[in-house]
């Protein structure tokens, strides 16, 4: 028997995966090496783009207990430990969502096995070979050692990929050595901490905004009060002497003195943890040579892993990479993809990752120490008081400035871009264009005069919902949106034209084979 899909690998972007391939019709079946879920404190939160897509799903008010829809941060930010004004902005495209990665992969998994998913814990890859039809998996489980054949066979098991070491590809990139960073959860004196901006007021040094990278030209600082935990208080320094010895609250104690220049007392934090104390030094900045290798992909850190940026860039970008391979994958094993679908998922995702490097690499040159980076600061703080220079940093953290290309259809500002969240109302009441996305299928939205939309195509209404509403906002009169939340095409006309007419049905054909032939 073959499987649809194995995907190697239950942390977020695996689970995150299964969901979107299950909720397109597919089969998957999740490895995961470890028997139980990890409570390794890792990531802690979420940031950009991802926010929304989650919205799209119906986890965000899993994953925060909020039912309403997530907010951007309007007030500031950081780039390069440099504060960003977000109220200069219109919109800010600067959503945070702080919750930590155990509970991300409590929430996906239980949303997994929801959908019927078969997670089997304690199984993880240790071959593999492909031919025409499927590959064939050899799998260790702590009882035996097995086979499975999938169509598919997806990556999504970290920087140390098995599944990519075992199909030969590449993951060049460069590899920093002189960074040391150190990270504890302790206890801090109370009155230091203001009450109002949650800052930290270190006697003869200054505040310390919560969660945002503070930089001397010693290092830098990072205070991080997660609701419900001790502070994450975290040090970056350079070219420090290596050194085995396990990590003590004392080590970060002498840090915190060489990169502010004071004294801040720490205390073991309260609670039963689990609690960080680690060292890391140095990093990688890496993105696979290539993404696929015929019935094999890549998602994650399996295919791109970043240094020293902040904001958990890869797990933003892998979630998104499961999002973006899920319906395509699906849309292949069920025979419905057009042809070069599946082939985009590395076109549009490789342009993700490397305008992340880009992010990496600027803000890794920012937060350098010496005097000479601080004059460059100097510089670049004035030009963050345009409105242009924000909107753009702002978006580069986001990861609203990648734009996918949707061709000769990419005649609107939105095609190609995530969908705006509109507020519209429906012959059956109310919603919000997330809420028509859970399904993860096509959406075509009609805000036409006439709402004649998908008579005028006769559309298939298998493959693709179809809508009508009204919006009291400004908007377009028109949308077809991928499951994936972006826009393949867009109409801004209250009678969309011939010509757009023309190219809908090109959108159609491109992303889901849409149309019968019988009324083109």
């Amino acid at each position: 028997m073959i499987t649809d899909v194995v995907i190697a690998g239950g942390g977020p972007n695996g689970l995150m995966l299964a969901c979107e391939l299950s909720l397109a019709g597919a089969r998957p079946i999740v490895l995961e090496r470890l028997t139980e879920p990890s409570e390794e404190p890792k990531a802690n939160g979420l940031l950009g783009q991802v926010v929304k897509i989650l919205d799209h799903r119906g986890l965000h008010e899993r994953l925060t207990g909020n039912p309403h829809p997530p907010q951007p941060n309007t007030r500031y930010f950081m780039f390069g430990a440099m504060g960003l004004d977000l109220s200069l902005l219109h919109e800010s495209p600067v959503h945070t969502l702080p919750v930590p990665q155990r509970h991300i992969v409590q929430v996906l998994q239980e949303r997994a096995i929801e959908l019927g998913v078969e997670i089997r814990r304690g199984h993880k890859l240790i071959g593999l070979s492909q031919d025409d039809d499927a590959v064939t998996i050899d799998i260790a489980s702590p009882d035996q050692t097995y086979r499975l054949r999938a169509r598919y066979l997806i990556g999504a098991d970290g920087a140390h990929s098995t599944t990519r070491k075992l199909s030969g590809i590449a993951f060049p990139g460069i590899t920093y050595d002189r960074m040391t960073v150190c990270s504890a959860h302790a206890t801090v004196p109370a009155q230091w901490i203001d009450p109002t901006t949650g800052a930290l007021n270190v006697p003869g040094h200054g505040a310390v905004l919560p969660f945002l990278p503070h930089r001397t030209e010693h290092g830098g600082f990072s205070y991080a009060p997660m609701p419900g935990h001790p502070p994450l208080i975290s040090t970056t320094e350079w070219d420090r002497p290596a050194t085995d010895a396990p990590m003590t609250l004392e080590e970060l104690r002498g840090s915190i003195h060489r990169v502010l220049g004071v004294e801040v007392p720490l205390d073991p934090p309260n609670g039963t943890g689990p609690h960080v104390l680690r060292r890391l030094t140095g990093g990688n900045t890496r993105i696979a040579e290539r993404f696929t290798d015929r019935r094999v992909f890549l998602i994650g850190d399996a295919a791109h892993v970043y240094a020293a940026t902040g904001g958990g860039p890869g797990l933003n970008l892998g979630l998104q990479d499961a999002v973006n391979l899920g319906w395509k994958l699906a849309a292949e094993i069920r025979g419905s993809a057009p042809p070069g679908l599946l082939d985009s998922y590395e076109t549009e995702r490789r342009s993700a990752a490397q305008r992340m490097v880009l992010n990496a690499q600027a803000q890794a040159a920012l937060i350098a120490p010496g005097s000479d980076v601080t004059g460059l600061r100097q510089v670049f703080t004035e030009l963050l008081h345009d409105h242009s220079t924000v909107q753009r940093l702002a978006d580069l953290i986001a990861g609203t400035d990648v734009r996918y290309d949707m061709g000769e259809h990419d005649t609107h500002p939105l095609t190609g871009r995530f969908a705006p969240d509109m507020d519209l109302h429906t012959p059956s009441g109310p919603v919000r264009t997330a809420e028509l996305t859970r399904n993860a299928r096509p959406l075509l939205l009609d805000l036409t005069e006439e709402a004649s939309l998908a008579e005028t195509l006769a559309l298939r209404h298998d493959q693709v919902d179809i809508v009508t509403a009204r919006s009291h906002t400004p908007a377009p009169t028109a949308l077809l949106l991928r499951p994936d939340g972006y826009v393949a095409w867009a109409s801004a006309s209250p009678r969309p034209t011939p010509t757009e007419i023309e190219t809908l049905r090109a959108a159609l054909q491109r992303w889901f084979g849409a149309i019968e032939p019988a009324h083109i």
